[in-house]
């Protein structure tokens, strides 16, 4: 029977197995790949696409904004709500590669938002589908392996991010 305690070591080990891979590494490639999901990438690709691209651009953008306006604020409040350490702030012996922005890991922010823009490009351009989720998905690797998120964080983000673009495009798409 899987127990919350069962989950918890899985998830845990997971972490570890998957963070060993970039012990004494250079993680340059990795820290490049998650900044990629900081936000100003999203911003940029909504602006060219409103300015040059004319059938879905400015539809993109007004989705991908009220998106976003959407999952903040639920992405902050189940931050709060969990308080969840990152495994760097509490398993011994370990040192995240990166600063992260708070203090608290569930959900995976970086993976949220960037499973929210996958969902939305896929929406408005799915030939470009299996690209923009294949690079979120590496982005919320890039969290586990960069020693900031467990696995569990970046699962719960995707799922925040897809939820909400779809609500999103509901509403407006």
């Amino acid at each position: 029977m899987l127990t919350l305690k069962t989950l918890s070591k899985a998830d845990t080990d997971l972490f570890f197995w998957l963070y060993s891979l970039t012990q004494k590494r250079n993680c340059t490639s990795v820290i490049w790949l998650s900044k990629t999901g900081d936000g100003y990438l999203y911003f940029l690709i909504g602006m060219l696409l409103w300015v040059f691209e004319p059938e879905y651009g400015e539809l993109f953008l007004y989705t991908a904004l009220m998106a976003y306006a959407l999952e903040l604020p639920i992405y902050v409040a189940l931050k709060k709500m969990f308080r969840r350490p990152r495994p760097c702030d509490l398993l011994m012996d370990l040192t995240a590669h990166v600063t992260p922005s708070d203090k608290f890991s569930l959900p995976s922010g970086h993976t949220a938002a960037a499973f929210l823009m996958a969902s939305i490009v896929a929406h408005f351009y799915p030939p470009f589908a299996l690209l923009a989720y294949c690079w979120a998905g590496l982005i919320g690797l890039s969290r586990i392996l960069l020693g900031v998120h467990y696995p569990t964080d970046v699962i719960a983000g995707a799922l925040l991010g897809s939820t909400i673009a779809s609500l999103s495009l509901s509403i407006l798409g």
